[in-house]
């Protein structure tokens, strides 16, 4: 059942709405300078966002880093002025009224979407729709973790709510439902989204694409739901549902606040035209008009600017409070403090990877996906902040650590997760638990070439400099019998192609070992680690800190070389058995392993030129994927044993077989460079 807030009489009063109005044409003077941007959704969201911002958030402007701090979360990046109107507005030191004059311009704090690096006060990069609601489960899920591991009766540190506002165009996005339903299964009940609902998408009304009832769905997923008629100026009944849902803490909640998109705009409010497209100067004048705004371009009237900044000295004291709450916490559970303070800061215990293992050629060969499963257990002991899971393919994956129990609704304290077949929203809501900033680092295992339908939530990984890794298994076409459909050819190459990203292939059991140690001591970007269903020899010459170098020589050649063989993964071993015969037969050849591309390409020169001298141009590539990228090493005298069009289902031998990753093959393309 919706439930609606009781009709409020009178709209806001005479102070809100200079505030209000101080948002709303900030927003329209910011975007008709830049002659860019999107003006109707600040100017409609913008009484519920002082609903929130003045009564309700917690937050410290003069610290926008404050751990306790409720996270504010735009899922609608579009309309990011409405962000930096309040930022500016409530005392950020990152976003003055001349960042303001500088929206969506080279080099300023203020671009066309929320970026979380650029400007401070910003939680999350928004702007593709869906991923900020995303997102903003894993802020609560990071915050129940949080409060569940370490609160005690008499001692509470963790305790912050996640706020959204977003669209019709979230809604529509599938990422949010996938999100929301786990949301709504998990209970997080500190999960408060508001709707801007007006009916407007750029396409025009929502009639034409959106006529389901919104708020039953979420009701279906097991949400709390509220209802706000009048989203323009009933700023009471707005706060009033904001109060309601925070009553409400055993599941989120949806407020559905009907707005109007442009509002005070004579002629362009309520029509897609003010979506995304600035009033320009003479719409703006007949705007100020109607709604009595008597101050020109970037004016905001003092008793605004006055109210707003009470955020300054209630954030102050908010913080004061919760460091005495801190402090008592040392005193009474020192133990537990000492390692929340430790996760806060950032900083990885001592030996938390002294238990990974290490290989000789003796030892079994296992696929990459168990030794991930090796390290993963190695390290979880000693890494209490690794926190993550599968979507639903954790037998498959080998993504559990033993001991660990799921993460539930009423067990947030354990921290396995299971997403289910959620794969984009996996990814995004893996970004929100890296967005907490409080130190935890999160996992999330598919299939690789599910990593298709994650990747704009990988993107954003790169984009936002967070810490993410994708435990991504069943790496080519050995993986047999599902065929095509499951088998990635193209994936490396699209993961490699993003800024930002380390893609690493480990070649064995050392190389895995190292990939993690990279992978868990970047938390600047995010880590893909591609991993085989089927097992692979260790190498004699392999090590895992090698893996940091991107690429190495694994088995040198005597004397200047004639060829390298360039392998990764499971067809490491073919290069190796393949230099073997070559050798045998007098050829002079260096095998060099290629974990990751990335990391190769950022070393110095001179290292890079000892692995792969300029002067042998006889180089063969082996990787069971898409030979696209490798020409770079590959040059015009190169080439390279790979596969440019889709599997087959087949068992997994077979497949390589076919496709030509055989010895033999290796060879015989190695001898045809002459």
């Amino acid at each position: 059942m919706v439930a609606t807030p009781t009709a409020s009489t009178s709209s806001a009063s005479q102070l809100e709405t200079l505030c209000i109005n101080s948002i709303r044409f900030l927003a329209v003077d910011a975007i008709n300078k830049s002659n860019s941007g999107h003006p109707g959704l600040p100017m409609g969201c913008a009484p519920m966002a002082f609903a929130l911002w003045d009564k309700t958030l917690k937050h410290n402007p003069k610290n926008p880093k404050w751990f306790n701090r409720d996270r504010f979360v735009l899922s609608a990046g579009h309309g990011c002025m409405l962000l930096y109107a309040l930022l500016h507005l409530t005392g950020y030191d990152s976003v003055t009224l001349e960042d303001l004059k500088q929206f969506r311009q080279w080099g300023s704090k203020t671009p066309g979407h929320p970026e979380t690096f650029e400007t401070a006060g910003v939680e999350v990069t928004t702007g593709p729709l869906g991923q900020g609601i995303a997102n903003a489960v894993g802020l609560a899920m990071a915050e129940a973790h949080l409060a569940a591991k370490f609160n005690r009766p008499d001692c509470t540190v963790v305790d912050h709510h996640t706020y959204v506002i977003m669209g019709d165009g979230c809604h529509q996005e599938g990422i949010s439902g996938e999100a929301a339903s786990l949301a709504g299964h998990l209970g997080l009940g500190k999960l408060i989204a508001l709707y801007d609902d007006n009916h407007i998408t750029i396409d025009g009304n929502t009639e034409v694409s959106f006529t389901e009832d919104v708020l039953k769905r979420y009701e279906a997923y097991g949400w709390h739901t509220i209802h706000v008629p009048d989203g323009n100026t009933d700023v009471a009944a707005i706060a009033r549902a904001i109060e309601a849902a925070k009553a409400v803490t055993d599941r989120p909640s949806m407020i559905k606040v009907t707005t109007t998109i442009g509002y005070g705009s004579p002629n362009k409010a309520n029509t897609a035209g003010v979506h995304g497209a600035a009033l320009g100067a003479d719409e703006a004048e007949l705007t100020r008009k109607n709604l009595a705004w008597s101050y020109g371009p970037f004016e905001v009237p003092q008793e605004s600017y006055d109210h707003w900044r009470q955020a300054l000295s209630r954030g102050a004291a908010a913080e004061a409070a919760w460091n005495n709450t801190l402090a008592d916490y040392r005193a009474k559970y020192p133990a537990e403090a000492a390692q929340f303070e430790r996760q806060l800061r950032g900083e990885l215990p001592q030996g938390w990877d002294a238990n990974l293992p290490s290989y000789t050629p003796e030892d079994k060969g296992l696929a990459t996906r168990q030794h991930s499963y090796n390290c993963l257990n190695a390290i979880g002991p000693n890494l209490p902040e690794l926190i993550g899971g599968s979507a639903d393919l954790t037998h498959s994956n080998l993504t559990d650590i033993k001991g660990e129990k799921g993460f539930q609704k009423g067990a947030e304290a354990n921290r396995y997760l299971h997403f289910g077949v959620r794969e984009h929203a996996m990814a995004a809501i893996l970004n929100g638990l890296a967005y907490h900033a409080s130190g935890l680092i999160p996992y999330g295992g598919t299939f690789a070439v599910f990593a298709g339908y994650a990747l704009g939530a990988i993107r954003l990984s790169a984009l936002s400099e967070i810490g993410v890794i994708y435990v991504l298994t069943h790496d080519s076409i050995g993986l047999g019998e599902d065929g095509p459909t499951h088998q990635p050819i193209e994936t490396l190459a699209s993961l490699r192609a993003l800024p930002n990203l380390l893609v690493i292939r480990p070649g064995d059991g050392n190389e895995t070992s190292g990939a993690y140690q990279v992978a868990i001591t970047n938390r600047t970007r995010p880590t893909a680690l591609i991993l085989s269903r089927q097992a692979m020899a260790n190498q004699a010459n392999s090590t895992a800190a090698a893996v940091a170098r991107g690429g190495y020589i694994l088995e040198d050649s005597n004397g200047s070389p004639d060829l390298i063989l360039i392998g990764t993964g499971t067809e490491l071993d073919l290069c190796v058995k393949a230099a073997a015969q070559l050798r045998a037969e007098g050829k002079n050849v260096r095998v060099v392993s290629m974990p990751c591309v990335e990391l190769f390409e950022e070393q110095d020169a001179a290292y890079r030129e000892s692995v792969l001298p300029s002067t042998v141009r006889k180089r063969l590539v082996v990787e069971a994927s898409s030979s696209f990228g490798w020409h770079k090493y590959t040059g015009f005298e190169g080439d390279s044993v790979s596969i440019d069009r889709f599997g087959a289902s087949a068992p997994g031998p077979v497949c390589m077989e076919q496709f030509g990753f055989t010895v033999d093959n290796v060879v015989a393309k190695a001898k045809a460079l002459g």
